[in-house]
């Protein structure tokens, strides 16, 4: 006797099956998760000190706002104040000339002492040291260095120069002279890290291609520049975009050393953006408004430098 063949409803669908490709592992979403979990803090901090007050400039630069509460709502009047402002113009042309000065010296400067401190020279450890220490301290200590260094009347180098028979130098009342004292303290607080930068890159240069370079009749200066330069193109790109933002950032020298002065002769775009939202002035609106354009300029240089770096590759 053959046992009953039971057939399924007619209605009813039977699942399709799922392809195991298509199938997440579980070990494969704990892994993301995990990946997500550590990454959080890092976004947290991101939103909370750069895009939280990013947006808040961006929405302050639309309000006469003069205190902690709410603001009154004035249009474009801050970006049309800002467009006739002279002493803007002045800072914006100041920044460009320490930009200018700065990011060439400091990345130059950096490369010959990484040069130098790559041979082994009797107490290159010191020298190392010595060179790098403005970056282990505060901007504002090296800032105070300067101002000791460059007072008209108890600073060292006029003390020097007095005694030479020189005679003191107006370092702080001529605004070229004062602009000078503020690019020498600034470099002397980068040149470090492009040499500690420059060093780290300089053991990855193949030593086999300079000694046969040389066996070639290449002397030192030619294999600088035909190889050594090269080869740490990358490193350099990161050093001028590094310190094309440093310079349009800079506050804390010329704050300490000159405070914009004499005149608006050193007044930077940070330091105007400072005075004009917490100095005597406590407009907070117009104040983000500077600080809005020194970051749109910002980008726009670092976009130009790495387009720039793109084609020069390429090439």
């Amino acid at each position: 006797m053959s046992a009953p063949v039971v057939e399924a409803p007619a209605d009813r669908e039977v699942p399709e099956e799922r392809p195991a490709g298509d199938r997440a592992p579980a070990s494969s979403r704990g892994g993301s998760l995990t990946a997500y979990a550590m990454v959080a803090p890092n976004l947290l901090l991101i939103v909370v000190f750069l895009l939280v007050p990013l947006v808040w400039a961006l929405v302050m630069s639309f309000q006469a706002k003069r205190s902690f509460g709410p603001g009154r709502w004035t249009g474009l009047d801050n970006l049309t104040r800002l467009l006739g402002d002279d002493v803007f113009w002045r800072a914006l042309l100041n920044t460009g000339i320490f930009t200018v000065a700065t990011v060439p010296l400091s990345v130059g400067l950096g490369l010959a002492l990484a040069l130098l401190m790559d041979r082994a020279l009797p107490g290159r450890g010191v020298f190392r040291t010595i060179v790098y220490l403005p970056i282990a301290i505060s901007t504002l200590v090296t800032s105070l260095v300067g101002l000791l260094l460059f007072d008209e009347t108890v600073g060292i180098v006029n003390g020097l120069l007095r005694d030479a028979g020189i005679g003191p130098v107006s370092w702080q009342t001529d605004g070229r002279l004062a602009m000078v004292t503020v690019v020498l303290m600034t470099l002397w607080t980068r040149v470090g890290f492009g040499m500690l930068v420059y060093l780290a890159a300089l053991q990855d240069v193949d030593g086999e291609v300079m000694e046969a370079a040389a066996v070639d009749g290449a002397g030192p200066l030619a294999r600088v520049r035909h190889i050594v330069v090269p080869w740490l193109r990358p490193t350099t790109f990161f050093l001028v975009v590094i310190n094309l933002i440093w310079s349009f950032q800079v506050f804390d020298v010329v704050y300490v050393m000159t405070n914009g002065g004499p005149g608006y002769d050193t007044t930077m775009l940070v330091t105007y953006a400072y005075d004009e939202g917490f100095g005597a002035a406590r407009n907070f609106g117009y104040g983000a408004t500077v600080g809005l354009v020194l970051f749109v300029v910002t980008l726009a240089v670092t976009l130009v430098q790495v387009r720039i770096n793109r084609r020069t590759e390429e090439a």
